[in-house]
């Protein structure tokens, strides 16, 4: 059955079947059975045609749109760790040493990063200095909700302690050009580490430890929805967080303090 909507986008695009395949790097055929045969086209090729087409795709190819969502989200994982203890060490810093455009952290402590990895912030400073954007959520220790993230793991002051303490290791990195670093005061749901078009996402569980608690190792897709959805959620609290000069923890830092090299 020949795809009438196509057909019209097409025409009041301006753009002929020849000249839309080029700009996708198709044969003009492939773009004509799209048309005259209703041939449905791969959800990458469906998703770039639609976008300069100024059409959605769910309007173009209603059956595409309900199966690639569900379909790119699944492809979007690229490796499912029942523990973070169990990512091989290299990942971390391979995914660092990668990453040329946005490096995000956002966690309550993190400090599994610079104890296991200590070259991990001399990095970070590098990639600052290259171009990439660092952008650096840690919670502030002093609030109620990391207190009661302490009660929540059976460790109670030991967040607090945990988090002055990796803030002591990340402190280098404040007031660098290219690092905004802000401390929220959320109920933490993941933990988000993001390089580029690749996430590694640190899952929760109540009363588990964050060692113990599952990775998932993303990449985005374009179409899919899963990656986007973590980048909303990061977004939605650095609108809410503060920048950590402005914090008791950076009052209390008396000038000559000294910060801890990682070992």
């Amino acid at each position: 059955m020949p795809n009438e909507r196509l057909r019209v986008a097409l025409a009041e695009s301006g753009y002929t079947e020849r000249a839309l395949a080029e700009q996708l790097g198709l044969d003009p055929k492939s773009v004509q059975r799209w048309i005259t045969k209703g041939v449905v086209p791969r959800r990458t090729a469906a998703h770039r045609a639609a976008r300069l087409l100024g059409m959605k795709v769910s309007y173009l190819w209603p059956d595409l749109d309900v199966a690639s969502a569900t379909d790119s989200s699944r492809s979007e994982v690229v490796e499912f760790y029942p523990h973070r203890s169990d990512t091989p060490r290299r990942l971390w810093l391979d995914l660092l040493a990668g990453a040329t455009r946005e490096l995000w952290l956002f966690a309550n402590a993190s400090l599994f990063l610079p104890e296991e990895n200590p070259e991990s912030i001399r990095r970070i400073q590098e990639k600052a200095a290259e171009g990439v954007r660092v952008r650096i959520l840690m919670g502030d220790p002093d609030s109620l909700e990391m207190a009661q993230r302490g009660v929540e793991e059976g460790l109670f002051e030991a967040i607090p302690a945990r988090i002055r303490m990796a803030l002591s290791y990340y402190s280098p990195l404040v007031g660098v050009p290219g690092v905004e670093f802000l401390l929220h005061r959320t109920c933490l749901y993941n933990s988000i580490f993001r390089y580029d078009d690749e996430m590694l996402i640190n899952q929760h569980v109540y009363g588990t430890y964050g060692y113990m608690a599952p990775i998932m190792h993303l990449r985005r897709i374009e179409g899919a929805d899963l990656f986007a959805m973590y980048v909303r959620s990061f977004e939605r609290v650095w609108e809410t967080a503060s920048p950590i000069e402005e914090s008791k923890f950076w009052a209390e830092r008396s000038p000559g303090r000294s910060t801890p090299e990682p070992a």
